[in-house]
């Protein structure tokens, strides 16, 4: 009998939290986005709940309107390589650009934190949808790349990283110290990259770890961020609100990555969801309510300018319909803001009421431990994830759901109970790539024994037939 599939599980560790006023709760840690005690706590809780990975989100572009976690944060490598040091089995997926910086200098950080955590390094992809980012890097504000040119961008950037990854096959370092020999040349190799957007010589300067490469994660909706990930990563990072629209996600990308010949098992499929959770429903809804006054109207706004390439959204009227915005936001957040553009029309939402839903949108996830079970439950076993990434929707929500949740879900045989490996690909059930060389060292070897196999056939069959004749 098959072994039932698992859930898979990430926690975001989000500092003080994703909303603006998060920091103002009376629970919350106000500086904790650079409070290395308050992360540290937060990736061994996640660790005791068996995590399969730990998240860390990143932006490169600020202002004074930003939310207070952007304003002041870790930079997600940094961050999750001293994580590494106080955890063992649970994984480590960062975010990292692929428009503002350099495919060698992120393979050999990535490889980095793969060695040093033994094998459990994840980059999350992101393009930088927002346009101020050209400002800190030099760049006309112009010339930062369009949607469909950073997706051209991040496909060609993960083919030389995944090409660096494997300069050095498996066995290269002999570090034989009777005859001197350090590493075998043979199985050392030079990428030579040349592209549109890159050109990069290679051989990186680390080699493979255990798991083989970083478990590449994506993070887009819209369609050329579906083609990406169906083409090129192990996992994606999606948001949907309904079990409806996370079904024909999962489907449509499977899809994809099946028609490029991969198998749909491949990918997996991560919707990130907020989770409340109380004794009762009712105090699961107190704990929002409490959330949720937190935020002011100008905060809201602000909140949504963000999205819009930071549109001034304080100059039309408050309770007025949501203005008519055309084609903004088409090169930043797309499929976020297609969505706000969307529901806001079918939906007859004011300025006020779609400024404020973005601002603190109302989660599924909200209730008793059993309920918020039953809800993820219900959408694995109906074909719609893979697995989820968790926020917490108040700042004890990460101790309440491992405490509280993770035990019902265990219990219903869902998610594990001890970790199956000690690296991120093993724990999520990936196969470790083979190195591309050593693989094509293996077909011709295979090749040149079916011909000599062949030749030896032939050889017999010319004996036998002059013998016979004779």
């Amino acid at each position: 009998m098959a072994e039932q599939k698992k859930l898979r599980l990430g926690a975001i560790l989000h500092g003080a939290g994703g909303n603006f006023a998060g920091w103002r709760h009376p629970d919350a840690v106000a500086n904790a986005s650079v409070n290395f005690e308050f992360y540290k706590q937060q990736a061994i809780k996640a660790e005791e709940g068996k995590f399969d990975f730990l998240f860390i989100a990143d932006g490169l572009y600020i202002n004074e309107k930003s939310n207070p976690h952007f304003l002041n944060r870790f930079e997600p490598i940094t961050i999750l390589s001293a994580l590494g040091a106080v955890t063992s089995r649970i994984g480590l997926v960062g975010t990292l650009s692929t428009s503002y910086s350099q495919p060698f200098t992120v393979s050999r950080q990535f490889s980095s934190l793969d060695h040093i955590s033994g094998g459990r390094a994840g980059w999350n992809v992101v393009t930088s949808p927002l346009e101020g980012t050209a400002l800190n890097y030099s760049i006309p504000l112009e010339q930062h790349p369009d949607h469909s040119k950073r997706y051209r961008i991040a496909a060609e950037y993960l083919k030389v990283a995944r090409g660096l990854w494997d300069s050095w096959e498996d066995d290269a370092f002999v570090r034989n110290k009777e005859t001197g020999e350090f590493f075998d040349k043979s199985k050392l190799h030079t990428l030579n990259h040349e592209g549109e957007f890159f050109s990069v010589k290679g051989p990186l300067n680390i080699a493979r770890s255990k798991q083989g490469q970083p478990v590449v994660f994506q993070a887009g909706s819209s369609e050329s961020g579906r083609n990406l990930a169906a083409a090129s990563a192990d996992a994606i990072f999606t948001n949907h609100e309904t079990l409806g629209e996370a079904r024909a996600f999962y489907q449509d990308v499977k899809r994809r990555a099946a028609e490029l010949g991969r198998s749909p098992e491949e990918i997996l499929i991560f919707p990130g969801i907020g989770v409340i959770v109380g004794a009762t429903d009712e105090e699961a809804e107190r704990k929002y309510e409490e959330v949720a006054q937190l935020i002011s109207i100008d905060n809201a706004l602000d909140n949504l300018g963000r999205f819009f390439e930071h549109h001034d959204f304080k100059q039309y009227p408050l309770d007025g319909p949501f203005p008519e915005l055309g084609e903004l936001g088409k090169n930043s957040f797309q499929s976020t803001t297609d969505k706000i553009k969307r529901e806001a029309k079918e939906q007859s939402l004011t300025l006020r009421q779609a400024a404020l839903r973005a601002a603190t949108p109302r989660t599924p996830f909200i209730g008793t431990p059993e309920k918020v079970a039953d809800l993820i439950q219900e959408w694995f076993e109906q074909g719609a994830i893979d697995g989820f990434i968790i926020g917490a929707g108040v700042p004890t929500g990460l101790d309440e759901f491992v405490e509280l949740v993770i035990p019902v879900l265990q219990q219903r045989g869902l998610f594990r109970t001890e970790y199956e490996a000690d690296t991120l690909r093993g724990n999520l059930g990936l196969a470790i790539p083979t190195n591309r060389y050593t693989e094509q060292r293996l077909k011709q070897l295979e090749a040149l024994e079916d011909q000599e196999a062949s030749e030896a056939e032939a050889e017999a069959a010319s004996a036998a037939q002059a013998n016979g004749a004779s």
